[in-house]
Order: structure tokens, then sequence, then C-alpha cells
């Protein structure tokens, strides 16, 4: 998580200088993560009709029917 946005050394490398052997190792494993990131890869809309019954499911799997706020 320490490392996760910092997008200068994902994109361009910048900043290795004030890296230590611990930093750049790592970033091995942000990298790695990097395409399963919360933040969309693509400039196509999703599809909100083909995802909404997955996301409902999910909903109704973990949550009341009603919530009581």
């Amino acid at each position: 998580i320490r490392y996760h946005s910092f997008y200068p050394e994902h994109k361009e490398g910048e900043y290795q200088f004030l890296m230590n052997d611990h930093d750049k190792e790592m970033f091995k494993w942000v990298r790695e993560f990097n395409p399963y990131d919360l933040y969309p890869k693509s400039h196509e809309r999703p599809n909100i009709a083909r995802l909404r019954p997955y996301y409902e499911q999910l909903i109704a799997e973990y949550f009341p029917a009603q919530i009581c706020w």
C-alpha cells in the first residue's frame, strides 16, 4: 500500500535515486499487482445493464434485504 499510488515511479521510473534496496524490491510486487488495481485500464465504458445483476447478487449475499440506518 505504501507504494501503490506512486505513479511517477510506476509509469516513468522516476525517483529511483531516492529508493533503497527494499523499496526497489517492493516495486516488483507493485508492478505485478498494477493490472488488477481499482482503476480502469480501458477507455471503454462498462455495460451497466450487464454488470448490474452481478453486483446485485453480490450485495444480496452479504447484506440483508433491509438495512437499518
